[in-house]
């Protein structure tokens, strides 16, 4: 499973970034935390659509599950069409938000 976390940052250590749309990384890392990828947001300074943009470029490198703060209602539909699970309402930190996910701390809401 490859899970895309947004953040405010480009380590583990780095802040949630709780707006999908306009975070300005997206970091993937394999279910079993071994590998990450940085995926730089381009369209995090767009005045309109870019969550509809960065589902595309997040289902592009074979996303199956971002956690984030808020996807707005365009972001939502397109991720659910995307058929990338959506787990919506997460904070800390990108390595908190991955072990609530997976089951290692405290939990996170889901979408």
């Amino acid at each position: 499973m490859r899970i895309g976390v947004t953040a405010k940052g480009t380590t583990l250590d780095s802040p949630v970034e709780t707006r999908f749309g306009r975070c300005p990384y997206v970091i993937v890392v394999e279910g079993d935390t071994t590998g990450m990828e940085i995926l730089p947001n381009p369209y995090a300074g767009e005045s309109g659509g870019s969550g509809n943009r960065l589902v595309s470029l997040i289902a592009s490198h074979r996303v199956d599950v971002v956690l984030t703060g808020w996807p707005g209602p365009n972001s939502f539909a397109a991720l659910e069409s995307a058929g990338i699970r959506i787990v919506k309402g997460c904070s800390g930190t990108v390595r908190q938000a991955l072990d609530a996910f997976l089951g290692a701390g405290p939990g996170a809401g889901t979408g």
